[in-house]
């Protein structure tokens, strides 16, 4: 059995060294140069950590994980409001749950699944024909592949979904947001080791991230009311300009970044994953967002079940993505209806609200509660 996987990032390669270990041959075609590295921290954890353990990247993802030591919220100026230490993080967490850089998980996966895979970079999809016995594939190099499945693995704005599905303006739900992260060329001196440090204030926040091995990310997310999809140098500055602390650094910082994730915030409501041998998978099939997290987590485990079902179906692959969607869209759908809530309360634009959202966090860092959530996950871990 063959299968053509569309994308080189967390649900694609995960896709890849999953069915490879179920006795698939796999390519896989990106649309990039070169793999690309960086993202934002993400809590990996949830009832995905077992398919992680079971492909076996488990330990390899261990060892990229960082440790936050300090969670620090400040005012606009940099001022210092309250902190969370790293006792009380690592509690909230629970045993089963590690933050890692979105680029380390595409790095691990992609160490185990190179040598039994073929990846193309720097080619696209352009047409998808299908018929009872096979999917056929016509690449931006002019080749014609075909195989038994096609898993749209390219993320927000797949070009598989558009080509199979329709136009991504009938799936696409709009959070109001947008988001840019780079990683740093160093961290600077303001940062502790270990340490985020993060500001909210009138519809804005900043984070910048101490992510282990030197690294350090700069991380923007702001509401807009405008339809544009990424966020240029030029209107950062117009909306972080009058920030103090360290965001005059990061901004200054974007200018010479090697590379800039910049896009709106948005989920994917696709009501059916699967057209005959065509699936998506990731953030291609439901995106739940950051607000929700857990949204690599979705793409290994997605993969991880997926693999599972085209065992235990054969050549009977209809059958099988059908049974997979089954089983997973509870999840996915609940995922995202929490990063629907979620929204109304990140980066408030009235301070009235921040306070509120606050609050728990605040009452976090307050000795006898502090010690109390301590206790509580110690029990159940």
């Amino acid at each position: 059995m063959r299968a053509i996987i569309i994308g080189a990032g967390i649900a694609g390669l995960a896709a890849a060294l999953r069915l490879e270990q179920a006795g698939w041959e796999t390519l896989v075609i990106e649309r990039a140069p070169q793999r690309r590295g960086g993202g934002y921290g993400v809590t990996f954890g949830g009832i995905r950590y077992d398919g992680a353990e079971r492909m076996g990247i488990l330990p390899a993802l261990k060892e990229r994980a960082f440790v936050t030591r300090e969670l620090v919220y400040r005012k606009s100026n940099g001022e210092r409001r309250f902190a969370v230490g790293g006792q009380t993080i690592a509690a909230t967490m629970g045993k089963r749950s590690f933050n890692i850089l979105r680029g380390d998980i595409e790095s691990v996966l992609y160490e185990a699944a190179r040598n039994t895979t073929t990846i193309r970079f720097g080619t696209t999809i352009t047409a998808v024909e299908q018929d009872a016995d096979a999917v056929h594939v016509t690449l931006s190099d002019g080749a014609v592949e075909s195989a038994d499945l096609l898993i749209g693995a390219d993320g927000l704005h797949s070009a598989t979904r558009a080509l199979v599905f329709g136009p991504e303006e009938d799936y696409r739900l709009d959070m109001g947001h947008r988001v840019a992260v780079y990683m740093m060329k160093e961290r600077p001196a303001g940062l502790p080791e270990g340490t985020t440090s993060s500001i909210s204030d009138n519809g804005r926040t900043f984070a910048m991230m101490s992510v282990g091995d030197g690294r350090t990310a700069a991380f923007f997310g702001y509401r807009t009311d405008q339809g544009r999809t990424g966020s240029s140098p030029e209107e950062l500055r117009d909306v972080y300009g009058d920030m103090g602390w360290l965001v005059p650094q990061a901004l200054e910082g974007l200018q010479h970044a090697d590379s800039v994730y910049s896009d709106s915030i948005s989920q994917m409501v696709v009501d059916r994953w699967s057209r005959g041998r065509v699936v998506l998978l990731g953030d291609a099939a439901w995106c739940v967002t950051l607000f929700a997290g857990y949204g690599s987590s979705l793409a290994v485990g997605g993969a991880d079940l997926l693999g599972a079902a085209l065992e235990r179906h054969g050549g009977d692959v209809p059958t099988a993505l059908a049974e997979w969607e089954a089983g997973l869209r509870p999840e996915t759908e609940k995922k995202q209806k929490l990063g629907r809530r979620v929204k109304g309360v990140y980066a408030p634009r009235n301070p009235v609200v921040l306070e509120l959202t606050q609050l728990p966090l605040r009452l976090s860092s307050w000795g006898p509660v502090r010690r109390m959530i301590e206790r509580k996950f110690q029990l159940q871990g």
